[in-house]
């Protein structure tokens, strides 16, 4: 759905959001679900072939409305089948995944993964390379959010996004040069709306958004020159606030200048007046979600407070979009990982269904990309399946405080188009035996 005509959705038919600030889940299977194919008739000529199966799992696919133990067949890097039972002799390899959750493949909306020889997140050292910390959280898709801007996104293309077996997408960054550090990222004449929007509509299988991020000054620049890029390449706006003031106030950008469908970062940080004095959420925040703001986790390594989170629980306002922000500093500390943010909102009293909704469909809706964020017959086979562990478990936010849960969530094994690219403990490896041919 192109930003626009989500935006018209939002303003005229506020009948059809739902708390999470998102067109209702009816309304959009019927638009775009796929038919599920059911099983083949074993021995006749149209009994499928496939490469493999995923064996009774739990699926949760939010977009299609399954919540329950289904088989997942897989060939040719698609899906192409689900259904309650399916021939296990018509498969080249069957996944046992009985007792684990099977999910669409993790759409993780605010990472950084530019990496490169030189410092902060622009071809810096601050970003990570995505395919050694994307796939073991379960994550097939990841944005990188502003690392690059319009003056070296082909260079972003070239060393990351071309080379990773991970589906790297992009915010843009409305300063030319991106996030690298400093005075350069409060540089108003390096924020250009035209070149932005160029080069985003020059790659729009890349580029799925505008970012502005880390400003510190007064101005209105870099959120109204990152709206009209938006404008023009008719894609959303990610904003990282930086720090509020007098002149330029959560309030304003929540219930003016953002359009519905942009989203707010670090929603739980606390660093921008998001919690008042008083301990209740500061008013704009739930003026924002009316006006279909998405508001997007972005833990980070110091944008996640669980005195704003917990609170944000309690006067039901839970994130749109569950994401990491991430890079160095946050997957050593309180953040870790995609899988370890989704089960601080588990923790949080969130549902698990909720959860993978805000990690997958969403995420895919918020990006203009229906292919992503779900299971249906034909979609890309990007599939994650978890282990819930129970126990005690400690999560930490970003500024060093522990609240224990009983519920871990643990990737056991990703697929990225029909590929195994993560198996933690081996569940699709063929078992050693003494005397077994290798062949």
């Amino acid at each position: 759905m192109k930003l626009n005509s989500w935006r018209r959705k939002v303003a005229l038919a506020a009948s059809v959001i739902l708390p999470m600030g998102l067109v209702g889940a009816g309304q959009v299977t019927q638009a775009s679900a796929t038919p599920i194919q059911q099983p083949g008739t074993a021995g006749t000529a149209a009994e499928p072939r496939y490469d493999l199966i995923l064996d009774n799992g739990h699926v949760i696919d939010p977009k299609n409305n399954i919540d329950g133990v289904r088989d997942i067949a897989v060939r040719d890097g698609r899906i192409v089948a689900v259904a309650k039972s399916l021939n296990p002799k018509g498969a080249e390899q069957v996944v046992n995944a009985r007792g684990k959750y099977v999910t669409p493949g993790i759409i993780d909306m605010h990472a950084h993964m530019f990496v490169g020889p030189a410092n902060d997140y622009a071809a810096g050292w601050n970003s990570v390379a995505p395919d050694g910390f994307t796939f073991r959280a379960g994550v097939t898709t990841a944005v990188d959010t502003g690392s690059a801007g319009w003056e070296n996104f082909e260079e972003f293309k070239t060393n990351v996004i071309d080379r990773s077996k991970t589906r790297v997408l992009s915010f843009l960054n409305i300063v030319g040069k991106g996030m690298a550090g400093g005075e350069r990222e409060q540089d108003l004449e390096n924020m250009q709306a035209g070149p932005a929007a160029e080069v985003a509509l020059q790659n729009p299988d890349h580029i799925v958004g505008i970012k502005t991020a880390h400003y510190s000054g007064p101005e209105w620049d870099p959120v109204r020159r990152s709206v009209q890029a938006g404008e023009i390449a008719d894609v959303p706006v990610m904003v990282d606030f930086g720090s509020d003031s007098e002149q330029r106030t959560i309030e304003q950008l929540l219930t003016q200048e953002l359009r519905p469908g942009d989203v707010y970062t670090h929603v739980y940080s606390g660093l921008r007046r998001e919690l008042g004095d008083d301990g209740r959420l500061n008013p704009a925040l739930h003026a924002g979600r009316e006006r279909g703001i998405v508001y997007d986790v972005g833990h980070g390594g110091g944008s996640f407070s669980w005195d704003v989170a917990v609170q944000g629980m309690k006067e039901d306002l839970p994130p749109d979009t569950i994401s990491t922000d991430l890079h160095i500093t946050s997957m050593n500390s309180g953040m870790k990982d995609m899988a370890n943010v989704m089960s601080k909102m588990v923790t949080l009293g969130m549902s698990l269904e909720d959860v993978v909704k805000a990690s997958t469909w969403t995420p895919a809706q918020v990006i203009q990309r229906p292919d992503l964020g779900h299971l249906s017959v034909g979609a890309p086979a990007d599939v994650a399946v978890f282990s819930l562990d129970r126990g005690r478990f400690g999560f930490v936010d970003s500024f060093g405080f522990r609240l224990d849960g009983k519920e871990k969530l643990t990737a056991e094994l990703t697929l990225r188009e029909g590929d195994v690219v993560w198996d933690l403990n081996g569940i699709a490896a063929t078992e050693w035996k003494p005397g077994r041919d290798r062949d």
